[in-house]
C-alpha cells in the first residue's frame, strides 16, 4: 500500500493536466448520455483523474469539465428523447432496459416533477433514463436544465474536491508518518461508502413512494 499509493499519485500527475481534465469530462459526457451510463463508469474516471490534481486551479478546471460534460450528456439524452424517444424505448437497447424501468421513470417524473430530475443524478438506472423521459414529456429544456445543473454541480464538486483533498493530505503526511497511504485510501473508502449508502437510502425512499403510487394506480384500474 505504501508503494502503490505514491506510485498512483505520481502516475496521474505525470499525465498532462489538460488531457486528464478532458478525459474526465468526456467520460462523464458518455456516462450521462443515452443509456451509456449503464456501462461507462464515469464516477470512477473522475475519481482517478482527480488524484492528480495539484492546485486549486486544476481542481476548478476539473469541476468545470465534469459539469460541462454531464450537462452535454444529459442534454443529448433530453434531445434524443424529444426527437426519437419512443424509437429508443422500442429498440433492442430500450427493451434490455426493461419496460418496467421506463414506466417507473415516467411515474417518477410525473409525481416529483423537477425534484425527480435533480435526484435522478444520484439514483442508479434512473440517472440514465430520466433525461430521455423528460425529453418525451411536456418539460421544456430550460426547466430541465434548471433542475439538473445544480445536481451535476453538487456531484462534480463532491467527487473532485474530496479526492484532490485526499491526495493533498497524502503529500503533507508522506514524510511524517509511515501509514500515509492508508490514510489516503481510508479517506477515499469513507467517501465512497458514504456515497453508496446515501444512494441506497435515497433509492429506497424513492422506491417506496413509487411502489405506493403503483399500488394506488393498480387499485384504481381494478375499481
Amino acid at each position: 500500500m505504501e508503494d502503490f499509493v505514491p506510485w498512483l499519485i505520481d502516475f496521474m500527475r505525470s499525465i498532462d493536466p489538460i488531457a486528464r481534465t478532458l478525459i474526465a469530462g468526456l467520460a462523464v459526457l458518455l456516462e450521462t448520455s443515452v443509456l451509456i451510463g449503464l456501462v461507462v463508469p464515469g464516477d470512477t474516471v473522475v475519481l482517478v483523474a482527480s488524484i492528480g490534481i495539484t492546485s486549486p486551479g486544476e481542481a476548478a478546471a476539473m469541476i468545470v469539465a465534469v459539469l460541462v460534460g454531464a450537462l452535454i450528456g444529459e442534454s443529448i439524452g433530453f434531445g434524443l428523447g424529444r426527437w426519437i424517444g419512443p424509437h429508443i424505448r422500442a429498440s433492442w437497447v430500450g427493451r434490455r432496459v426493461g419496460e418496467k424501468n421506463w414506466v417507473r421513470a415516467e411515474r417518477y417524473l410525473a409525481r416529483r416533477g423537477g425534484i425527480a430530475i435533480f435526484l435522478s443524478r444520484f439514483l442508479p438506472v434512473l440517472h440514465s433514463l430520466v433525461p430521455l423521459t423528460v425529453g418525451m414529456s411536456h418539460f421544456s429544456y430550460r426547466r430541465f436544465l434548471a433542475w439538473t445543473a445544480p445536481a451535476c454541480l453538487l456531484w462534480a464538486t463532491a467527487y473532485v474536491s474530496i479526492t484532490s483533498l485526499a491526495a493533498g493530505s497524502f503529500d503533507e503526511l508522506a514524510d511524517k508518518v509511515h501509514y500515509a497511504g492508508y490514510i489516503f485510501v481510508g479517506i477515499i473508502a469513507v467517501f465512497l461508502l458514504a456515497v453508496f449508502l446515501g444512494k441506497k437510502l435515497l433509492q429506497r425512499m424513492e422506491s417506496r413512494h413509487l411502489e405506493a403510487e403503483e399500488a394506488e394506480s393498480d387499485a384504481d384500474v381494478k375499481d
